[in-house]
C-alpha cells in the first residue's frame, strides 16, 4: 500500500507541474482591446473649410486604423494661441501632435519641450523645419503649387501685365515658399508681367477684400491677383466682383471648391489650384499613427485604395501627398467640402 501511495502522489505531482507548464506557455487571453493612440490635430485656426475637410479627413483615417483623433483649434491665428494648446496637449500626454504652424519659429521650443516629454510631433500642411519634428505631412512642392498658379494667371492675362499677391500670415512658411517660387518661375517663364505688391491678410477674408480692393485703387493697370490662400482667394474674387472688374481684373488662388464655386462661376475668380484637403488630413491622422507605432516610412507607401504610393523623403523627413489639381466651374462639383 505504502508503494501505491507514493506512486500515486507522484502521479498527482506529475499532473500538477504538467498542467502548470502547460499553463506557463498558453498565450494570456484577455477582453480588453489594444490601448488607442491618441492624435491631437491643432489647424492653424478653427471654422475655415479648409481645415474642418482637414480635420474630416482625419477623422475617417483614424477610424478606419483604430486611432482616436482630437481637434484641438485656436480661436486666432496669434501663434501664443497654438503655443498654449501645445503645452496643454503636453500636460494630457498625447502620444502625437499633428500641427500646422502660424509661426514655426515661435512654435519650436514648444515643439521640443513636446519631444523632450516621449510626444511624437510631425507637422503638417505647414512645415516647422528649424525645429524637432519628426516628419512634415506636405500637400506638394513649393514649385508644383507656385507654378500652376502663375501658369494659371498668366494664362488669362496673355503673360504681361501687372498683378498682386494677397496672403496670409507674414510669418507662414507654406505660403512663404509658394510667394518665392512664383517670383522666381514668373520671372524666368512670364518676364514681361510684373508683380507690384504683396500684402498680408491674416487668414480673414474681410480684411482680404478691403487689401485687395485698395490694391485696385492704387494700381489702375492691375491685370491680376493672386489669393495666396483659402481665406484670401475668395477675398480677392469678391473684391473684383464688387468693384466690377470681372474681365478686367483676372484672379487665381488656393480656394476651396465649394466657397469658391459662386466666383469660378461668375467668372470673378478664374481657377483655384488646391489638393484633395480631406486626403491631406487622412495621410495626416495615417502618418501620426506610423509614428505612434514605430512602424518605418518607406519611400512609397500605400496608404489607402485614394493613395496607394505616397511617397516619402527620408533627407528632408517629408511625406508628400501629390500634385495640385486644378479646379474650374467645370469640375468644382466632383468637391464637396
Amino acid at each position: 500500500m505504502r508503494g501505491r501511495t507514493k506512486t500515486l502522489v507522484l502521479g498527482a505531482a506529475l499532473v500538477a507541474t504538467a498542467a502548470a507548464m502547460a499553463a506557463s506557455c498558453s498565450p494570456v487571453l484577455s477582453d480588453s482591446p489594444p490601448e488607442q493612440a491618441k492624435i491631437a490635430f491643432v489647424p492653424k485656426i478653427g471654422g475655415i473649410p479648409y481645415f474642418d475637410a482637414m480635420n474630416a479627413g482625419g477623422m475617417a483615417a483614424a477610424n478606419r486604423l483604430g486611432a482616436k483623433w482630437l481637434l484641438r483649434a485656436p480661436a486666432s491665428v496669434d501663434p501664443a494661441a497654438q503655443t498654449a494648446i501645445l503645452r496643454q496637449l503636453i500636460a494630457e500626454r498625447v502620444d502625437v501632435i499633428a500641427v500646422a504652424p502660424n509661426d514655426p519659429a515661435q512654435l519650436a521650443p514648444t515643439i521640443a519641450e513636446a519631444r523632450a516629454k516621449g510626444i511624437h510631433v510631425l507637422t503638417t500642411d505647414t512645415d516647422a523645419a528649424g525645429s524637432q519634428r519628426e516628419v512634415f505631412v506636405n500637400q506638394t512642392t513649393a514649385e508644383g503649387i507656385g507654378s500652376a498658379l502663375v501658369d494659371s494667371l498668366m494664362k488669362k492675362t496673355g503673360g504681361t501685365g501687372e498683378y498682386a499677391i494677397v496672403s496670409c500670415g507674414r510669418a507662414a512658411a507654406n505660403l512663404n515658399s509658394w510667394i518665392e517660387a512664383e517670383k522666381t518661375y514668373a520671372a524666368q517663364r512670364y518676364p514681361q508681367a510684373k508683380l507690384v505688391e504683396t500684402v498680408y491678410a491674416d487668414e480673414d477674408t474681410t480684411t482680404a477684400t478691403k487689401l485687395a480692393k485698395e490694391i485696385l485703387n492704387r494700381h489702375p493697370k492691375l491685370t491680376g491677383m493672386i489669393g495666396q490662400c483659402t481665406t484670401a482667394t475668395p477675398g480677392v474674387a469678391r473684391a473684383v466682383r464688387d468693384q466690377q472688374k470681372i474681365g478686367q481684373v483676372f484672379t487665381v488662388g488656393t480656394g476651396t471648391p465649394q466657397t469658391m464655386k459662386p466666383y469660378l462661376v461668375d467668372g470673378s475668380c478664374s481657377m483655384t489650384v488646391l489638393w484633395n484637403v480631406e486626403s491631406l488630413g487622412y495621410l495626416t491622422a495615417w502618418t501620426a499613427e506610423q509614428l505612434a507605432t514605430g512602424a518605418p516610412l518607406r519611400p512609397k507607401n500605400n496608404v489607402s485604395p485614394e493613395l496607394p504610393a505616397v511617397r516619402y523623403d527620408a533627407a528632408t523627413q517629408t511625406v508628400l501627398l501629390g500634385d495640385p489639381l486644378l479646379i474650374t466651374q467645370n469640375n468644382v462639383d466632383q468637391f464637396k467640402y
